[in-house]
This record gives C-alpha cells, sequence and structure tokens, in this order.
C-alpha cells in the first residue's frame, strides 16, 4: 500500500521518533510504515491521520486498478 507518511513527517521538519511518540508507537513502526514493509491497523492509521489532519484516505491508497479492486484481487 503505498503512503505519504515519510512525506507529510518530513514537511513538518519531525523525526521518526518523534512521529512514534506523538502517536504511541515505536520508531521502527514507523519506519516500517515508510518503507512499505507494514500496513498500519486502522487504529493507527487513523491516529496517523488525525495527527497530520487530514483523511486516511489523504495518507495511504491501496492502489486501485481501473475496475476498482485492488491489485491482485479479482
Amino acid at each position: 500500500m503505498r503512503n505519504e507518511v515519510r512525506e507529510r513527517r518530513s514537511a513538518e521538519g519531525m523525526s521518526q521518533s518523534d512521529l512514534a511518540a506523538a502517536v504511541g508507537v515505536t520508531r521502527q513502526t514507523i519506519n516500517a510504515i515508510e518503507r512499505d514493509r507494514y500496513d498500519p491497523s486502522i487504529e493507527l492509521a487513523f491516529e496517523l491521520a488525525r495527527h497530520f489532519d487530514c483523511r486516511i484516505e489523504d495518507l495511504f491508497d491501496p492502489e486501485l486498478d481501473g475496475d476498482g479492486s485492488a491489485d491482485g484481487e479479482e
């Protein structure tokens, strides 16, 4: 799942540790999300969106294909 967490964090001048503390997770979790190695829980996705004052859809894109289904689904 593509995301804009790194871009938004950098734009705010925050470190991964700063963001992790703000949303109550570890720096390693933020790193894994930014590197597309971990999809956050819905609760964490909401917390990140709340932190950045945006919608979840503004942060995370499931990379839907043209027919509206996620890649690899039929």
